[in-house]
């Protein structure tokens, strides 16, 4: 338990890396956000401005974690695996990140038609309606990360994955 705690802790981002890192990806995510409406229909859409606050914030607030687990995960491992680490760790936390906001701002909607707060009925309405904006991001706002964002996503991987010092076990 000791080594996983001190391998969790050697992990960590520093805070140079966490205060440049963050509002570059939270950027590249909403750049991203912004080229796929371009894309679609000429990012003629009247949620434009709070589409690409959502983003912005989505990868700011998943930098830390994606950076976190990514070393955790190669931790002492070969280039490639350094790689796919931080491929895979960036790719659900940003996801994850940017549809909890979403879900958050979509319950926030909906929170003057639930019942009162602490309730039994506002824990399913929470639930279900938190769940439900879950999906519908998923299958909805996943797609704005193309093609931009998963550009964004192997270079930084990339970039992270040579960062980190080479120690095949």
């Amino acid at each position: 338990m000791r080594r996983l705690g001190r391998r969790l802790l050697a992990s960590r981002p520093s805070v140079r890396e966490i205060l440049l890192g963050s509002p570059l990806w939270g950027m590249m995510m909403a750049a991203s956000a912004l080229v796929a409406l371009c894309l679609q229909n000429g990012a003629e859409t009247y949620q434009l401005y709070s589409i690409l606050v959502l983003y912005l914030c989505g990868g700011i607030v998943s930098w830390p974690c994606g950076v976190l687990l990514g070393r955790f995960c190669a931790d002492g491992r070969g280039r490639e695996t350094r790689f796919a680490a931080f491929f895979l760790c960036l790719t659900v936390c940003t996801i994850a990140a940017t549809a909890f906001l979403f879900a958050m701002d979509y319950r926030l909607f909906y929170a003057r038609w639930h019942g009162p707060f602490g309730s039994r009925l506002w824990i399913y309405q929470f639930i279900f309606t938190s769940v439900a904006a879950v999906y519908q991001f998923v299958v909805m706002g996943i797609r704005l990360y193309l093609p931009v964002g998963f550009a964004a996503l192997a270079a930084a991987s990339l970039w992270l994955a040579c960062k980190m010092p080479d120690q095949r076990r």
